[in-house]
């Protein structure tokens, strides 16, 4: 079987299953993301050559702690409110001190302990205590189009980057991290992003138009820094993929850097609309 049939059932297994569970219920939805999370942790974990058992006691913990919270505060206002600000710091602060790096001729394999745990904590586990709030409105309802829509759109981003950079790409976009990428896919994913956005708003009522240009622009934005970060990763542990999970593409990370990236991003921006 060839790598590339290889690498599009793999894909499409690993699309039926995510929509499958975002469909189905939340609970189906937030369990795929804490089957997801554990295996991310160990991922995580082995690049940085941290302790992968006290990462998976973190990401155990803060998941229930954090992404659970409305079942251990008895869902009061002010609790959840306070959660979604401490994620939104820590995830975001994390991201800025990930794209400063990725800039500079430092590697992202750290050996201060402390840059260990706020890399673990901040990149990986509230990235994706993040993900599982996202599908829900201001009343609490599950509203699994915003993920999914979410989610076309970064896979329109990756898809028409790759077929428009493998097709017309000539200048390279960060060579040094990522000698695939090229300007050209870059803006040719970019653009098909945001013409995809106005068709998702015709179908998906949770948000306008416009809401949806401007969540596609951070996905384009975030989501493209989010892969090369984690790309950077993988070159300073001097590895091809975070795991073989995944037959064709890789660990878990390599499939949802992206979202990781993105996901406080989108987040920050519903608690400023709402």
């Amino acid at each position: 079987m060839s790598e590339t049939l290889i690498r599009a059932l793999s894909g499409a297994v690993y699309i039926a299953i995510l929509l499958t569970a975002c469909l189905y219920s939340d609970w189906s939805f937030k369990t795929l993301m804490a089957i997801f999370l554990l295996i991310a942790t160990v991922e995580f974990s082995k690049l940085i050559r941290f302790n992968v058992i006290i990462g998976l006691f973190l990401a155990i913990g803060l998941y229930v702690l954090l992404g659970c919270s409305e079942w251990l505060t008895q869902g009061t206002e002010l609790s959840v409110i306070e959660n979604n600000w401490i994620l939104i710091g820590g995830s975001i602060a994390t991201s800025f001190f990930l794209i400063q790096n990725l800039f500079s001729d430092k590697s992202l394999i750290i050996k201060n302990v402390f840059l260990k745990y706020f890399l673990l904590i901040g990149y990986i586990i509230f990235s994706f205590i993040i993900i599982i709030k996202i599908p829900y409105d201001n009343l609490g309802n599950y509203k699994p189009e915003m993920i999914i829509g979410l989610f076309v759109l970064l896979w329109t981003n990756d898809t028409f980057a790759y077929i428009i950079g493998k097709t017309f790409g000539k200048h390279k976009l960060l060579e040094r991290i990522s000698p695939k990428k090229t300007i050209e896919g870059f803006i040719g994913g970019a653009l098909f992003t945001i013409i995809f956005s106005t068709f998702i708003a015709q179908y998906l009522e949770q948000n306008n138009a416009l809401e949806w240009i401007l969540i596609s622009i951070i996905v384009i934005v975030f989501g493209t820094l989010g892969d090369l970060v984690e790309s950077k990763f993988k070159r300073s542990a001097n590895v091809k993929d975070s795991g073989n999970i995944m037959p064709g593409h890789g660990g878990i990370l390599d499939r949802l850097d992206s979202i990781i990236f993105v996901a406080p991003f989108v987040f920050l921006f519903y608690q400023i609309i709402s």
